[in-house]
């Protein structure tokens, strides 16, 4: 579905907040049948953040949180509302996103949680934001973070060397200058159980039995995977960029979700375009789910890659399977 914007509203201030925990791909080998130079190769991962096992979603969020604020300058009481990404909060409920606006003293704030769109989370959020702004709504944060290393078996090579953790975030404000901000967005969806999590909902609670299963880590047909990342993503980049009256040459940073840089490169193949125009936190982070996007973004910020007039596309694909894209105007 093509969303073109009838309202103006831009995304900001990108910031993220890293684990200090280093894992590299030598420490998971030891403990996993696969090798560094296989995973390197396959997936161009070479290390990715756990969290401490004192801290939850809700602390990395904080943080992320905090510096936003902080960089914009925004009081906490002034934000209107808190959208919050994740596919692992601090728990079923009560909400992380209530959690993150009591510790920054938000009162105001309304929560508003994503708890299932997983790797696409972080579009998503960015799009309810956006479509939120108006006179009610003028100041909302958005938030996305992952703990995937509580979610993945030690002992599952599929999907133990590509998950970490991290948290990103901005801010979500009206947009005064014509032409500017959210220009056009694109999602899609269709579901396919390729990637999730069996248990711990309704459809199967979580006893012992399940535990010992595994059902509560996550399970991922890679090969399904590649075949529909690679296939999707062009088609949702090239409209998204078309509904915006722009070409592809136009597009100054591509933001894809980090889940294998091979995918990533073969998506730019599709497009014809250089594989240095998308720009890579994997290698580092590895997979960090609904974050990823804003680990790149708070990266091209740092680097002053999203200054005014700049244009950046931000595409990504999740679990279920949702994907999408977005044209944002600096």
């Amino acid at each position: 579905m093509d969303r073109l914007r009838t309202h103006s509203a831009t995304a900001q201030f990108f910031v993220d907040a890293l684990p200090p925990r280093v894992v590299t791909n030598e420490e998971l080998c030891r403990d996993l049948d696969t090798d560094e130079t296989w995973i390197e190769t396959r997936t161009g991962i070479s290390s990715r953040r756990f969290l401490e096992p004192h801290r939850a979603a809700s602390d990395l969020a904080l943080e992320a949180a905090a510096r936003v604020l902080h960089e914009s300058n925004t009081a906490a009481i002034d934000i209107d509302a808190i959208v919050l990404a994740t596919a692992n909060p601090d728990q079923p409920f009560p909400s992380t996103a209530l959690t993150v606006a009591h510790g920054l003293g938000a009162r105001r704030a309304v929560p508003i949680d994503l708890t299932q769109a997983a790797c696409t989370g972080g579009l998503l959020a960015l799009e309810l934001a956006s479509t939120m702004i108006g006179d009610r709504y003028r100041t909302i944060l958005v938030i996305a973070v992952e703990v995937f290393s509580r979610q993945t078996d030690p002992g599952d090579r599929t999907t133990r060397i590509f998950f970490g953790d991290a948290a990103g975030a901005a801010l979500v404000v009206p947009e005064g200058r014509e032409g500017k901000g959210i220009r056009s967005v694109v999602l899609e969806s269709e579901f396919d159980m390729s990637v999730g999590i069996r248990g711990g909902g309704s459809r199967r609670p979580l006893d012992v039995a399940a535990v010992s299963r595994g059902d509560h880590y996550i399970y991922m047909d890679g090969p399904r995977v590649w075949k529909l990342a690679t296939a999707l993503l062009p088609d949702v980049v090239r409209r998204a960029v078309a509904d915006a009256k722009l070409t592809l040459g136009d597009i100054d940073n591509f933001v894809f979700h980090q889940a294998n840089r091979n995918i990533i490169e073969d998506v730019m193949d599709t497009l014809g375009l250089d594989h240095s125009r998308a720009h890579i936190t994997l290698d580092g982070l590895g997979n960090t789910g609904a974050a990823s996007i804003f680990t790149v973004l708070a990266q091209l910020s740092r680097e002053d890659r999203l200054a005014a007039g700049r244009v950046t596309v931000i595409a990504a694909i999740g679990a279920g399977f949702i994907w999408g894209a977005m044209v944002l105007v600096h």
